[in-house]
């Protein structure tokens, strides 16, 4: 079969030295960030095929102040509650190949995306951001986050053979056909770690993006660093959990196999 050859109208410039072919959707979760936004809106390339902002039934202008800002922006409206939620939604309404997420609340630099881009045209199939990664930082870590941040980081790699050095983190991008592999089934902040754990399970090729975080520039968080923290280990635990019933699952059919049963 003869393949048709892309011309360089096909191509989108993305820097001085890289042009890509694959759309880039961004997701943004968002409840009554209207302040925040123009700060995000600011900074995302120009070359990004579309944003999608879920709206969890904000009660500012949140909505407005997004079509105000990207005139094309897709306004998909949450139905359930909770960040995992919101992303979920997000992720279902995208057409890009590629899918970037990123918080409302001005933290993330939009400028960054070109290095996650970057990661995934060139063979990873995840770019995940990390504050901790040479290169990255932080200006919003509490001494108590960033020791829980390590601890669950440093669990989750012993267990899942990961080699992760940010875990929390919500800054990440994928090609979408990753989506097929990792069913989401969480509705809080723990869907980051969530997500993490399953692309490993599914043997995806992973690439850490150094990533700055920035504070958040007005409002304050729904992030509560002992809930949210113990809802992180649960979603940690139960994959471990999960884990293991299939191998057994796995070793019993292989037993069966060898003793000549069949259904």
């Amino acid at each position: 079969m003869s393949s048709v050859p892309l011309t360089a109208d096909a191509y989108r410039p993305i820097s001085s030295h890289l042009a890509i072919t694959p759309p880039v959707s961004v997701v943004i979760p968002a409840m009554n960030e209207a302040e925040n936004l123009p700060y995000v809106f600011k900074t995302l390339p120009d070359w990004i095929h579309e944003v999608v902002l879920v709206d969890g039934s904000s009660t500012d202008d949140t909505v407005e102040v997004a079509r105000g800002l990207w005139p094309d922006v897709k306004v998909v409206e949450q139905r359930g509650k909770g960040k995992g939620d919101a992303l979920i939604t997000g992720f279902e309404a995208c057409s890009g190949d590629i899918i970037v997420m990123v918080d409302a609340d001005g933290s993330a630099d939009g400028n960054e995306i070109v290095s996650y881009v970057s990661a995934l045209v060139s063979g990873a199939d995840f770019a995940k951001g990390s504050r901790f990664a040479n290169g990255g930082g932080t200006d919003d870590m509490t001494p108590v986050r960033k020791l829980g941040n390590w601890a669950l980081c440093t669990v989750v790699n012993k267990k899942f053979g990961a080699r992760y050095t940010d875990l929390c983190y919500g800054y990440n991008a994928f090609w979408r056909h990753c989506l097929d592999k990792i069913d989401l089934d969480c509705t809080g902040f723990e869907i980051e770690t969530l997500i993490n754990i399953r692309v490993v399970k599914a043997g995806l090729k992973v690439q850490e993006i150094p990533s700055h975080e920035y504070l958040r520039i007005h409002g304050t968080s729904n992030l509560r660093a002992v809930r949210d923290g113990l809802r992180v280990l649960r979603v940690i635990l139960r994959e471990r959990s999960n884990r293991r019933v299939l191998r057994g699952r796995s070793h019993s059919a292989v037993r069966s196999v060898s003793r000549g049963e069949t259904s």
